[in-house]
């Protein structure tokens, strides 16, 4: 959870959210997120059949949930919940201890938080202060992408990073030595933690938007695209990614599964991108593609 001195010991509510629809679980817990958000839900922790979400006891309130679970703004989704008062815990303990854990990948990139201790001999150290716990790469997209980008040269490149959530591939890409990075969210909450974790990282280079597929135009050009959002979303917008990437560029594209390759496939090939490889994790993939030359 995020952890700040003045809420580091009072009740929370703890709600478990689950889900009745065919829409895949990314989607779905990163639009309730930003919903939740706005009525004073402060963090979140993914679960294999939807999400864990905390709010302190002496903001609930419970007409304005239902308001917000009435108006989700997608069909045929069902959502169902439970909740539990949880008293006076110490949250930056239990943030630490059971959501967000650093993130050691070889020696080549640590990820912690500013509350986690130093650790020596990594090529890289990114602090993230999520206010949620997705995109600290403790999720196996997120990891898949940082894995595909610490093999990369970048040094005076310019990357897009789109769905950039916490920013840390931004990050990891301006530690890398890119020449000048931007940094796409539609969610309004993951844009405000973007910009303080770029400024935590001394990452200001980095321009970070709020918007969607329809910022994509006014962005220049880029050598590298990473797209860490969801199927549908990919596939909706691989145009986009496509007319701002240069002729030999690459795009990652992560947030689906290994069965959603061939759909994902289909699209490239109408859009000009070759498939070179991929790249899995408890059957999440990141697809590494080429934009042809010509």
């Amino acid at each position: 959870m995020q952890q700040s001195a003045n809420c580091k010991k009072m009740n929370y509510y703890e709600f478990t959210f689950t889900y009745t629809s065919p829409i895949d679980i990314i989607t779905l817990n990163d639009i309730l997120a930003a919903e939740l958000g706005t009525i004073g839900f402060e963090s979140f922790s993914e679960l294999e059949d939807g999400m864990n979400a905390y709010i302190p006891a002496n903001v609930f309130d419970a007409e304005q949930l239902k308001i917000i679970l009435n108006n989700f703004p997608l069909d045929n989704v069902e959502i169902q919940y439970n909740q539990q008062l949880i008293e006076g815990k110490d949250w930056n303990e239990e943030w630490e201890k059971n959501y967000f854990q650093p993130i050691r990948i070889d020696q080549k990139c640590l990820i912690r938080a500013s509350f986690h201790p130093e650790e020596k001999g990594f090529e890289h150290e990114i602090i993230i202060n999520p206010k949620m716990a997705f995109g600290t790469g403790n999720h196996e997209t997120t990891f898949l992408m940082l894995r595909e980008m610490l093999s990369l040269d970048l040094q005076d490149k310019e990357l897009l990073d789109m769905g950039c959530g916490t920013a840390v591939l931004a990050i990891l890409a301006a530690k890398k030595g890119a020449k000048r990075i931007v940094a796409i969210d539609i969610d309004e909450w993951a844009y405000n933690n973007a910009i303080e974790n770029c400024v935590l990282n001394g990452a200001e280079i980095i321009q970070v938007i709020l918007g969607g597929a329809e910022q994509i135009a006014n962005t220049g050009i880029f050598d590298y695209i990473f797209a860490n959002i969801n199927r549908n979303i990919l596939l909706n917008d691989m145009q986009s990614y496509t007319s701002v990437l240069k002729p030999g560029g690459i795009l990652y594209m992560s947030g689906f599964y290994k069965e959603d390759i061939p759909a994902i496939e289909t699209e490239c090939n109408r859009n000009g991108l070759l498939v070179i490889s991929h790249t899995e994790c408890n059957n999440w993939v990141a697809l590494k593609t080429k934009k042809n030359v010509s």
